[in-house]
């Protein structure tokens, strides 16, 4: 489906243009004319970005920008304010408000085009984030994956997951449960600076489930790494007498005495250093069931796959 972009411009002809240059490259065009009905057709078709002029009737492009921003339920919605003012003060004056960029006119259709493709890849990413550990999420993993796959660069997908974690939100809450989830984005990321550079990745899945992608030669250390960095974050969520006891008590929802495993970290490693992947859900599959295996064994562990078929 074609990303959806509103053009708001009272001159009919720069108007005319502006679509004509969107819809050939591709894009589902709605046109509006002044302020109050460019609001009516963002509530009607919902476009995933407007170009905005500043001097419109009834009002201006930074009165329709300031209440397009007003809105939570507007803020995935990308704005780029397209106009002939471009004072110092203008730009600032729609950065302020919150808009995505700013164009001044005239200007050339491959470079309006350009800027409207980033302004889109940046929303989507946005889109994408978890708005708990601000770390992408699962369209934008699928895409790193495929992206590897399909350009043959070797790498190991490490999917991680935290054991016990329900345990811990019944008992503790899920202010400490969001904690410990915070915990594990840091150390995660972490494996970033640590190990991988430039060429690693960090998504949050969802949930206590994490995405990491390295490159294959270092997948077991960075793994090793997380595991042994994660017991040392989450001792923080506990008394010293739970640490030497390696257990939690708490009553469960039967009304029973039930011991609990301290949270730990579970982590499947699937790489193109043994074999290669024809596809992302293969990638997937490999990592899920490695995870699944580590998680069978006692603490925080890896397990990685070393088949080659």
């Amino acid at each position: 489906m074609p990303d959806k972009i509103l053009v708001v411009d009272d001159d009919r002809d720069i108007a005319k243009f502006i679509e004509v240059t969107l819809v050939t490259a591709g894009f589902d065009v709605v046109v509006a004319h002044d302020g109050r009905e460019a609001l009516e057709k963002v509530s009607e078709r919902r476009p995933d970005l407007v170009l905005l002029d500043i001097m419109l009737p009834t009002m201006d492009g930074f009165e329709v920008a300031h209440e397009l921003r007003r809105h939570a339920h507007l803020t995935g919605m990308g704005i780029i304010i397209v106009s002939a003012r471009g004072l110092p003060e203008d730009r600032l004056r729609g950065l302020s408000i919150g808009v995505d960029d700013y164009i001044v006119k005239p200007f050339e259709p491959d470079i309006l085009l350009a800027r409207v493709r980033a302004a889109l890849r940046r929303i989507q990413q946005m889109r994408s984030l978890s708005p708990l550990t601000g770390l992408p999420g699962t369209v934008v993993i699928e895409q790193e994956i495929r992206r590897r796959l399909d350009r043959g660069d070797g790498f190991a997908l490490l999917y991680a997951d935290l054991d016990s974690f329900k345990a811990l939100n019944d008992t503790q809450g899920w202010d400490v449960g969001n904690r410990v989830i915070l915990a594990a984005a840091r150390v995660l990321d972490a494996v970033l600076t640590r190990f991988a550079g430039a060429d690693g990745f960090v998504g949050h899945i969802g949930g206590d489930d994490f995405a990491a992608l390295v490159p294959a030669d270092i997948a077991e250390e960075a793994a090793a790494w997380i595991c042994k960095r994660f017991d040392e974050e989450v001792q923080a969520f506990y008394g010293p007498e739970e640490l030497e006891r390696g257990f939690v008590e708490a009553v469960d929802r039967r009304g029973e005495q039930v011991r609990y495993p301290l949270v730990s970290i579970s982590v499947g490693i699937a790489t193109t250093r043994v074999r290669a992947f024809g596809h992302f859900g293969e990638v997937v599959a490999v990592a899920t069931e490695m995870k699944n295996a580590a998680k069978r064994a006692d603490g925080s562990c890896y397990a990685i796959d070393r088949r080659t078929s």
